[in-house]
């Protein structure tokens, strides 16, 4: 990476408004929090945290021109904006900040849908996402108790109410995120914790 932890957040934060800027601190609260809880690398936790929305607050044009421009996974293009900032991003934390760890790209790249066979680190930061202490939705108090003993069960928690939300909503589902969360269920059921 080319810069220091702090030159990071400084560059990172300027590039969204000050109340995202808050909630990415308390992803990188939470997220050191899990992984010291659960076994994952807290330097890689706290860099893929500050990282995980660098791209959010870009505009939707330029979003879609970096995945067409550069190959990335332009099938996001078929679904809604909001998805596109992790993968975004997670280009973003390799070519303008030199961030060549795969397992910290990957968990910047899979913090919105998470994905079949998610690491550890991964898990860390997509739950992070979710219970960060700013969060304030239906649900987020059980997702936050299910986080103290579960990745797993937090994260199926996570996902069942994003899910719920899009089909209240009659919105699309990525596909993605509906075998991210079977995954994890199946996780869960070999581990005899459902």
């Amino acid at each position: 990476m080319n810069l220091t932890r702090d030159e990071l957040m400084e560059s990172v934060s300027a590039q969204m408004p000050q109340k995202r800027w808050k909630h990415t601190e308390g992803v990188m609260q939470s997220a050191i929090i899990l992984a010291k809880r659960y076994g994952a690398d807290p330097v890689k936790a706290e860099i893929a945290a500050i990282l995980h929305d660098v791209a959010k607050y870009w505009t939707s044009d330029r979003q879609e021109q970096v995945l067409r421009e550069h190959a990335l996974n332009d099938e996001l293009l078929l679904y809604d904006k909001p998805l596109w900032h992790a993968e975004v991003g997670a280009y973003t934390a390799q070519v303008e900040y030199g961030v060549d760890d795969e397992e910290i790209l990957n968990a910047i790249r899979y913090h919105t849908s998470g994905r079949v066979g998610m690491t550890v680190l991964e898990k860390v930061i997509c739950l992070a996402d979710y219970i960060e202490p700013g969060r304030d939705f239906p649900g987020v108090d059980h997702i936050r108790s299910l986080a103290e003993h579960s990745l797993e069960a937090g994260l199926v928690a996570g996902f069942d109410s994003t899910i719920q939300l899009l089909v209240a909503k009659r919105q699309i589902i990525f596909p993605l995120t509906v075998l991210s969360r079977n995954d994890l269920v199946k996780q869960l059921q070999l581990e005899g914790e459902l």
